[in-house]
């Protein structure tokens, strides 16, 4: 197996770190290093190569199989500047190393036994977290679903362990109560695996982030509303119609949940095939809300979205210029109803995204071993005969183990870990 290395830091702070993995690893840092120090010991040591000096760096030994990949590891703290950077990983490939791909640290963390599938999506998923609720989720989510899985597996094993019983020992006169405990356990563990599914949208929302779609006809203040949210001046804000021609989108925290806000061209008859277009796109991308804020100013006919299956929040806009101002009102020129406004969309995340305690399946890989392991305890709660029944559960137990990757999960790894950065 080959030497790897990569930064696991990003470019431009005053440290950039390079790990290196593989069977080389401490051969190949003594020809820069000399001497290494004691495992998990820093220590200052001079890098040279082709008798230059490339810098004066903190090297820290991890050696096999307690590291992250399992594998002998050497991180090397450089100053850093590109130019530092740049000399030390090019050393490193004269010497016998090679630049690693995206994810493969963690995949040879999987392969050493030092991570589950699991606990590698759970770090990617971290790495990728831009909002507290992200963290919380890749960190608590991954943990309960780590919880969830050892507990279903052990409940499998015990079902499959009755269920060979009642094969191996048809004519012993076992109790009924062993079947209908049998029937009881697996409903129980199939509602169990439903309540996770049910809760699986919602993390993925989270994990993904939100997407709320500012929908209503030109000149109602939608572009308005948009840089009043964000705050900043985001999209072009102008009296003359159908100045907005394409999807606008800016991010949005709401309580540490993540909000892809869009606005959208103006909805309304038009002959300009720019503008058509626009309005096109503005309908498609409402189709695929989360939510969609109906605008309209009370002073031209109000516009009603295309999708009624999606939830959707009617406000009314330019309150400064009403006579009575309704409830739910607002004027992003003086800032009335907006704080109220801002309220009800956090509700509405938090409540899009509340998985309730429920494991937090919140990738498809893992709906689809869930979903895979339900349909066949499913298939056994409704086979009558006990062989049959049986090989359900074995395959209730095969679907379950494609969670965490204990086996058939050589189709899998590509896609599990190519989604990870280099120094992962």
């Amino acid at each position: 197996m080959s030497t790897i290395f990569a930064p696991i830091t990003g470019p431009g702070g005053a440290v950039t770190v390079i790990r290196l993995s593989g069977p080389a690893t401490r051969q190949i840092t003594e020809s820069l290093a000399g001497k290494l120090p004691k495992p998990r010991h820093a220590a200052l040591r001079k890098l040279h190569h082709n008798r230059e000096t490339l810098d004066t760096a903190l090297v820290t030994v991890f050696p096999a199989p307690n590291s992250f990949t399992g594998e002998d590891c050497v991180e090397l703290s450089l100053h850093g500047g590109r130019a530092v950077r740049n000399a030390v990983i090019s050393a490193l490939t004269d010497l016998g190393a090679r630049l690693a791909e995206p994810g493969e640290f963690s995949r040879r963390a999987y392969l050493n036994n030092r991570l589950d599938l699991l606990q590698a999506e759970a770090t990617a998923d971290l790495i990728a977290a831009e909002t507290a609720a992200q963290r919380r989720l890749a960190i608590d989510g991954a943990n309960r679903l780590h919880a969830a899985c050892a507990s279903w597996r052990e409940t499998l094993r015990h079902l499959i362990a009755q269920q060979e019983a009642l094969i191996d020992f048809p004519d012993e006169d076992l109790p009924p109560e062993v079947e209908a405990r049998l029937a009881a356990g697996i409903k129980a563990l199939h509602a169990e695996m439903q309540t996770a599914l049910t809760a699986a949208p919602n993390a993925e929302r989270l994990r993904d982030g939100l997407e709320f779609v500012i929908l209503g006809p030109p000149n109602a203040g939608k572009s308005t509303l948009l840089n009043a949210l964000a705050g900043a001046d985001i999209a072009i804000v102008s009296e003359t119609p159908g100045t907005t021609r394409d999807a606008i989108s800016v991010k949005l925290d709401l309580a540490g949940i993540p909000v892809h806000l869009t606005d959208t061209a103006g909805l309304r008859a038009t002959a300009d095939p720019i503008e058509a277009e626009g309005i096109r796109r503005a309908q498609a991308r409402a189709a695929t809300a989360d939510l969609i804020l109906q605008i309209d100013d009370g002073f031209q006919p109000a516009t009603v979205s295309a999708h009624p299956t999606i939830e959707t929040l009617h406000i009314q806009t330019k309150a400064d210029l009403l006579a009575d101002r309704p409830a739910n009102a607002i004027s992003a020129k003086t800032g009335a109803g907006l704080p109220e406004l801002l309220a009800r969309l956090t509700a509405i995340a938090q409540r899009l995204t509340d998985t309730s305690g429920a494991a937090a399946l919140a990738r498809p890989r893992q709906i689809a071993c869930i979903r895979d392991t339900a349909e066949a305890l499913a298939s056994a709660l409704a086979n009558p005969e006990p062989e049959l029944r049986g090989e359900d559960l074995r395959g209730a137990a095969t679907a379950l183990a494609r969670l965490t990757g204990t086996i058939g999960v050589e189709a899998i790894l590509d896609a599990v870990f190519s989604g990870f950065c280099i120094g992962k």
